[in-house]
């Protein structure tokens, strides 16, 4: 399987057969049909060509969600060249490190955001940037929107010839994206994906989820991450149904509702936070929401509360919680909808062609009921981490990626994620999963969120700590938060330190960002503990969360 499947052979069939179908929409914006889109990307193709790229060199992506990032992505790839997706939020130092690593030789860039590059510039690999005018809603008010003149004008990459370009369709086994991963411990490494990779991932979902043409999916994150393209879209793209993206910023549920029932959606990415926002709208009755038929979250278990209120409110509403990471499968597990209302802890099991499997620290598989590090092995297991053997030989061996996330397999044979390797707490000789305090935690009728962390301890290495976002300031207090985890739970997982927030930081993916707890509250917390039962409390300043783009990596 080559990347024909998605630029040339699927691409070429739907314009032939249904040129004037909308393809992609920009909110209300009018959007694409396939013929625009496929001439578009053959045009941008062509402009690549004659500007020396050729296989195996890199292109980097530095746009706000748009519909000309389609075009380009697709592209790139049809041409052999490998799509660096970088992410707008980085800082000219992080965007540096990314560009230069990869060793990208064009750069396709909103004009606001290569004004971040201005200062850089001369020490970057890049032989041209072609510059996309931003619209108002594509950036913040004190950025700048005139072009770099050093940039070449957009015109220039859409004046290309728009007919198939005359190259040698890639391989399934070139590169045809590289992602950077967040970096939540020193430099980001790029996670480099091939074309069967793509491949197999958008005919994966088309067989779990049954995509037609009739599909209307909508993502609402930002496209360089693959939970705003590789996830739905791109399957939806494949078999020549409708996408609708949003605009990078200025998320707000209600407008989400609104494209829903004016574009006729049926199955739309809400991260957790999403959802919750979603439940809790007054004037949630407003919308009709019939076209819907399925709702995708991951990031984070949604908490059962919410997964109970939404199977009330749309019982004939498919719900699927999953599972996944860029280099391991973006959605390597799912749950049907009888399972995440039953189950709302757990995220599935194995899409197609998708194995999974719990190991120890010597690699040895643990006994049903033990948490161990998650491994996926599926055709859409990264290749390797670009220019990193070493981190490539300990992260993906046999086909599998070591995932460092910790899983248990329950007693419906559910796939439940209980943390992170480095985020399990070592605590007087003991081991707590957090997600298994917070669990606990999210039963609590006034706890609206929390997060479970380890601050380093002098006597037991680690304590647990709570970080809890209460229904309303001063409802709930530590003591009263110790004492409910203490009646479920070993004395041992109870909290003893508990924090207060008004939010908890995000990435944008969902995921909470717990290493930005850690180095928040552990600077927050100047007052020694006496002994184990002393019950820190802190009323912390709001924390920053990222939920301005798309709705939130």
């Amino acid at each position: 399987m080559d990347t024909g499947y998605l630029t040339r052979q699927a691409l070429w069939d739907i314009r032939r057969t249904s040129p004037d179908t909308a393809a992609i929409s920009l909110e209300q914006d009018v959007g694409w049909t396939y013929a625009d889109l496929y001439d578009k990307a053959n045009s941008y193709s062509n402009t690549f060509l004659a500007y020396g790229v050729e296989p195996g060199d890199r292109v980097a992506i530095l746009l706000y969600n748009c519909l000309e990032y389609w075009a380009v992505y697709l592209g790139v790839m049809q041409i052999g060249a490998i799509a660096v997706r970088l992410n707008f939020r980085l800082a000219a130092e992080e965007l540096e490190y990314a560009i230069c690593d990869s060793d990208s030789k064009v750069l396709c860039g909103h004009c606001s955001l290569l004004h971040r590059l201005e200062g850089i510039r001369h020490g970057l690999p890049v032989n041209a940037y072609f510059a996309l005018h931003d619209a108002d809603e594509h950036h913040d008010s004190d950025e700048r929107e005139e072009c770099p003149q050093w940039a070449t004008p957009w015109a220039v990459l859409e004046g290309g010839d728009s007919r198939s370009p005359e190259v040698t369709l890639p391989r399934s086994d070139d590169g045809a994206m590289l992602m950077y991963t967040s970096g939540t411990t020193g430099r980001p490494k790029g996670a480099l994906w091939t074309h069967g990779n793509t491949a197999w991932f958008a005919a994966m979902q088309v067989m779990q989820w049954q995509f037609t043409a009739d599909t209307t999916s909508m993502v609402t994150g930002p496209m360089y991450h693959v939970g705003a393209l590789e996830d739905i879209a791109l399957p939806t793209v494949a078999v020549g149904g409708h996408v609708v993206i949003l605009k990078s910023t200025g998320f707000d549920i209600r407008w989400v509702l609104e494209l829903i029932d004016d574009h006729g959606v049926t199955d739309v990415v809400l991260f957790p936070f999403m959802i919750y926002s979603m439940l809790q709208l007054a004037e949630l009755a407003e919308f009709s929401l019939s076209s819907l038929k399925r709702i995708y979250s991951g990031g984070d278990p949604v908490l059962p509360w919410a997964v109970e209120r939404l199977h009330a409110l749309y019982p004939h509403l498919e719900f699927t919680q999953v599972y996944g990471l860029t280099e391991g499968t973006p959605v390597a597990t799912c749950s049907t909808s009888q399972e995440s209302w039953a189950y709302p802890e757990a995220v599935g099991r194995p899409m197609p062609f998708t194995e999974i499997s719990l190991h120890d620290d010597a690699g040895q598989i643990v006994p049903p009921g033990q948490a161990g590090e998650i491994w996926i092995r599926s055709p859409v297991v990264s290749s390797q981490y670009w220019r990193r053997p070493e981190d490539s030989a300990s992260t993906f061996t046999d086909g599998w990626c070591h995932t460092g996330d910790l899983g248990v397999q329950g007693e419906s044979g559910l796939l439940m994620v209980v943390g992170r390797k480095k985020d399990m707490i070592r605590t007087g000789g003991e081991n707590v999963y957090p997600a298994e305090v917070e669990d606990v935690l999210a039963r609590h009728p006034l706890v609206r969120e929390a997060a479970v962390i380890g601050l380093p301890d002098p006597e037991y290495i680690e304590v647990v700590c709570a970080v809890i976002v209460p229904d309303a300031p001063g409802v709930v207090d530590a003591g009263t938060i110790v004492e409910y985890v203490r009646e479920h739970l070993a004395g041992y997982k109870r909290p003893r330190k508990v924090f207060f927030t008004e939010s908890l930081p995000r990435t944008p993916s969902g995921k909470v960002m717990k290493y930005e707890l850690r180095d928040r509250y552990a600077s927050l917390d100047t007052m020694a503990t006496d002994s184990l039962d002393t019950v820190t409390t802190v009323q912390a300043k709001k924390l920053g969360s990222e939920t301005n783009v798309s709705g939130t990596d």
